[in-house]
């Protein structure tokens, strides 16, 4: 197979990759997760703070007896804190970590709606400098708002 064919397969693979439903929501803008990630959306409720964590990790909370690990992603983002209101929740992830996958609690400001979209709408993300870690940025999607 010549250089240039596994290099159309590999960009084809990577829009596939890429494509599929993503739950969008806030936080001073519009973001998304794959909808395979998201496990549930809740209401925000009491949140038991744990010592010597960074000061995104808003603590743990008890959801249905198990302990889930909660961070306030605009924080996590270094975003400027803002009080929460009636709109903001907690949305449950499932993540991998070493070897296994473990559910944390993402606090947003608020929750949108699930959107489908394809891999030819989704840029590769760009390089913004040699120091930033965009390893949890898919890409940018491009849609139309009706």
């Amino acid at each position: 197979m010549s250089e240039q064919v596994q290099i159309m397969d590999q960009a084809i693979k990577s829009m596939s990759d890429k494509e599929g439903k993503y739950l969008t929501f806030f936080l001073a803008g519009e973001y998304g997760i794959s909808i395979l990630k998201v496990r549930e959306i809740i209401g925000m409720m009491p949140i038991t703070a744990v010592p010597e964590t960074p000061e995104f990790v808003q603590g743990v909370i008890n959801l249905r007896g198990k302990v889930i690990p909660v961070i306030d992603l605009r924080l996590r983002f270094r975003m400027p804190r803002i009080d929460y209101t009636d709109r903001t929740c907690i949305i449950v992830v499932e993540v991998a970590q070493a070897l296994r996958y473990v559910q944390m609690g993402i606090v947003v400001d608020s929750v949108s709606e699930v959107l489908n979209i394809k891999g030819e709408d989704i840029d590769d993300t760009l390089v913004l400098s040699g120091n930033l870690d965009t390893d949890f940025i898919l890409g940018m999607a491009r849609w139309e708002v009706v």
